[in-house]
């Protein structure tokens, strides 16, 4: 998803069974509500757009629908396999990728009492497709389904359009969530700030603008065990405001939000035995791209843009801006995926290389300064994107090629103008909804890309991407997905900046944070337990 107020693919097996989950260590099937553990409470700046699951596309309504919903599928702690969740066993039952089925676990009962069943499961899927909020999931997820059959109230089956070997890592997203069909009307989203799952939490209270309580779901049957009997999310508008409330002891602990050097100094005090905040760290799959329009006079010549990746030096902009809380990103597939290349690094090396890039600005018949405008917008990609940015200025001007100013907005104008094309080049970042190559590459480079910057390569559209939506094997998908990325380094629509690691900061005594620190981009709730320090 792209980010909002600031969501790596792994080879898929043709089935996914009830047994792979047991050997995956994800428990035993027993309920949640048994827990006993104190309450937590969790600061962050990201607010929640939606509790209904067929409107929120963004990283706070996730939090929500991953603990009040189930889906058919789910990621394990720290695995980016789908296994079963509110399923049995799922799988493919034909070589296209084009029919999906599922037979339900018994038992499974919404936080109400209602039994669910099949017709539950076609209801939310035909509902969210039905209503296709702008701001839901419908659109960019789940436009492959093309019917839904529910043979008996254990069993449902996908028909999709056209192949989408990724679509099992849909449904273990958000983007899967099962609501009560008697609680949720089919063409309009539910408005009275309540949630009705089947999931280990539920939602106890919710507003908009301080916080949304939750509570230990005592009717609740899967896998996942709650080491706490509830979890209170705290909403706070700015970095500073986040830092002292996880600082005097307002929240337990802060996610996202902080700034970089905040969390670089909190990190370095712990470490030599200072501090009483901890910072746990974990891998990520967030990145962030500069993006070019293509349509624009200046950059619209691949030159310039060839130009500027031989220049950007993002290991200088890394230290000096962020402190080295995130890692440099070579390529449009982030670190730790199935497929992840190097392509940028390999065509245009280290960067600070005025001489290349002034040879290809020759080698184009381009002798003047080139002139033109970096965009931002101040929060919604990071507290240090306009800084990131004017380091990036500097550089380019620095080597008397390029006279490159930077400019920002707030994030609707910033948003409205991009879709309107009026800037040049631009910021985007980016959290994954599934974590496959997949979703690094269709959404910005397929037909109807969300970058909005008019670049369109009929190899990627017409053959690659289709190509790799039908492999249920993703590693049998990696030569075209490499084929992707050495194509886009070469024509320079974006050029990757960096990639994210998840932070949290917490006080002492709260453990289990880890396990909502990995690439399926999951936070457990349920994982998270609160001791006397």
């Amino acid at each position: 998803m792209l980010v909002r107020n600031r969501v790596q693919r792994l080879a898929l097996p043709l089935s996914v069974t009830m047994t792979a989950v047991v050997v995956a260590g994800c428990g035993s099937g027993t309920s949640s509500g048994d827990s006993s553990g104190q309450a937590v409470t969790m600061g962050i700046t990201d607010k929640i757009t939606s509790v209904d699951p067929a409107a929120g596309y963004d990283v706070g309504s996730w939090i929500v629908f991953n603990n009040v919903f189930q889906s058919l599928l789910a990621f394990p702690d720290g695995s980016t396999k789908p296994q079963p969740d509110a399923a049995e066993h799922c799988e493919f039952t034909d070589e296209e990728s084009r029919t999906f089925s599922c037979t339900l676990r018994s038992g499974l009962k919404f936080s109400n009492g209602d039994k669910l069943t099949s017709e539950d499961v076609k209801y939310s899927f035909e509902r969210t497709i039905k209503i296709n909020d702008e701001n839901g999931p419908a659109g960019a997820l789940l436009g492959s389904v093309k019917s839904i059959d529910t043979p008996s109230a254990e069993k449902v089956v996908f028909h999709l359009k056209y192949s989408d070997a990724t679509f099992p890592m849909k449904v273990a997203s958000a983007a899967g969530s099962i609501v009560d069909h008697t609680e949720y009307k089919m063409d309009a989203l539910r408005t009275d700030g309540k949630a009705v799952g089947s999931g280990p939490y539920t939602l106890d209270s919710y507003d908009k603008d301080k916080k949304a309580v939750f509570k230990v779901n005592d009717s609740y049957s899967g896998d996942a065990k709650a080491k706490n009997s509830g979890v209170t999310m705290s909403f706070y508008n700015d970095e500073d405001t986040l830092k002292k409330a996880v600082t005097d002891g307002t929240v337990d602990f802060a996610y996202r939000g902080l700034a970089t050097a905040d969390i670089a100094r909190i990190q370095a005090a712990y470490a030599s035995g200072k501090g009483t905040l901890q910072v746990i760290e974990g891998n990520g799959a967030e990145i962030q791209h500069l993006v070019f329009n293509l349509d624009d006079d200046v950059v619209g010549k691949k030159a310039v843009r060839q130009a500027v990746a031989y220049v950007i030096d993002r290991q200088t902009m890394i230290r000096d801006v962020y402190k080295r809380t995130v890692e440099p990103l070579y390529s449009i597939v982030p670190a730790g995926l199935t497929g992840h290349t190097t392509s940028f690094f390999d065509r245009y090396g280290e960067g600070g290389d005025t001489a290349k890039a002034q040879s290809v600005l020759t080698a184009a018949g381009i002798t003047d300064k080139v002139a033109f405008t970096l965009w931002a917008t101040p929060v919604r990609y990071g507290t240090g994107t306009v800084a990131e940015l004017r380091t990036i200025a500097k550089q380019l001007n620095a080597t008397g090629l390029f006279d490159v100013t930077v400019k920002s907005v707030d994030a609707d104008t910033y948003a409205k103008n991009i879709e309107a094309g009026k800037y040049a080049a631009y910021v985007k970042g980016w959290v994954p909804d599934y974590p496959d190559p997949d979703n690094f590459t269709a959404p910005f480079f397929g037909e109807g890309n969300v970058l909005f910057n008019n670049y369109t390569n009929t190899t990627i559209t017409g053959s690659l991407i289709p190509g790799t939506a039908a492999q249920s094997d993703r590693t049998a998908a990696v030569e075209d997905f490499k084929k992707i990325q050495t194509t886009v380094a070469e024509d320079v629509p974006v050029i990757p900046l960096w990639q994210g690691k998840q932070y949290v900061v917490a006080r002492n005594g709260i453990t289990g944070l880890e396990w909502s620190l990995d690439p399926a981009a999951v936070f457990r709730f349920w994982e998270i337990e609160k001791t006397d320090s």
